[in-house]
């Protein structure tokens, strides 16, 4: 058994071996399927979630090896109080089929955290882990400065 905290809660993991990729503990145990499975080898992005605060790829992060507070995509914001980048994401209307954004949101607000005003070639480094296959990614950068903003803003 593992004990977790995922989004502010405590958690046990009763299921999944300590080897269990933490993404099909999230979706499969827990039931947080906002995480998406994407390629299974960490190149996508599409399963990024932090932990304490940094983004990591859950679908090769093994379950047992977490360490810190885990934030999906369910816990970075609600729907009464969304994240800046959540914010942003819907301003923009980035998402066109919207498989891959729960990964580029967290990834985002990741790099958010970390550079609170990034240039062009910040966002499109911190980004570049990140797969979109309808190509939103002038979106996606555009987003990411309306993120910074309102978050400079308060």
């Amino acid at each position: 058994m593992v004990e977790l905290v995922i989004n502010g809660q405590k958690r046990k993991v009763t299921e999944a071996t300590e080897d269990t990729p933490l993404l099909w503990v999230l979706r499969d145990e827990l039931g947080l399927t906002g995480t998406k499975f994407g390629c299974g080898i960490a190149m996508c992005g599409a399963c990024t979630v932090h932990i304490d605060g940094q983004a990591v790829r859950s679908c090769s992060y093994p379950v047992g090896h977490v360490e810190g507070e885990v934030t999906t995509i369910e816990g970075l914001g609600n729907p009464a109080a969304l994240h800046a980048v959540q914010k942003a994401w819907i301003d923009g209307q980035v998402a066109q089929c919207g498989y891959c954004q729960s990964g580029q949101i967290m990834t985002a607000a990741a790099l958010l955290d970390e550079v609170p005003n990034p240039t062009d070639l910040q966002v499109d480094q911190a980004m570049s882990g990140n797969l979109c296959r309808c190509g939103t990614y002038p979106r996606i950068r555009a987003a990411v400065h309306a993120a910074a903003k309102l978050m400079a803003e308060g």
